[in-house]
């Protein structure tokens, strides 16, 4: 059994879950998050913890009850405390500034860029060069930052473009003559 599933995932206050229709429901007080259940796991809800358990001794089962374990405690973590992921703008001239569900950013083109944020989402701009998006999906809020990221990628000679908050850039040594 995967070493990952053995572990429970605690309900925090306020947070309950549901089994029914072949998907698992999370509800708490950011918001409700719901998925689809694998023929490959049970799932018990028992107390205030949710267990996972492979239905049956197959690789494919086993793997799938510790996946399933890990989505399961980020739908906790993210309808009781969020998601948020910072981005930051390296470059002169490259700015962003949120408008309701856009955000609007001037990444050195010869057009701004407008990007749609989809619904559960919402952006902030603490400043010209800092983005912050928030929400309960860790996925979804991953895939909107590297949608963001993929407009400008940082470039290894200066560094400039859109880069994650924690992320490094290794620089590269111009070409010498």
């Amino acid at each position: 059994m995967s070493r990952v599933a053995k572990n429970p995932v605690a309900l925090p206050a306020g947070v309950e879950a549901k089994i029914a229709d072949g998907q698992i429901t999370v509800k708490g007080p950011l918001g409700s998050l719901a998925r689809p259940l694998s023929k490959d796991v049970s799932i018990t809800i028992d107390g205030g913890a949710i267990q996972c358990a492979a239905a049956s001794e197959e690789k494919q089962a086993r793997a799938m009850s510790g996946t399933l374990r890990a989505l399961l405690a980020n739908m906790v973590k993210g309808v009781s405390q969020g998601f948020e992921r910072k981005l930051n703008l390296v470059g002169v001239g490259y700015r962003a500034q949120a408008q309701g569900d856009a955000l609007n950013l001037t990444l050195g083109f010869s057009h701004p860029v407008v990007h749609k944020m989809p619904a559960g989402v919402k952006v902030e701009t603490p400043s010209q060069t800092e983005i912050l998006l928030k929400g309960v999906d860790k996925q979804q809020i991953g895939q909107v930052a590297a949608e963001i990221r993929a407009y400008r990628p940082p470039e290894p000679y200066k560094g400039k473009g859109v880069r994650y908050a924690d992320e490094v850039v290794v620089l590269k040594e111009t070409k010498k003559k």
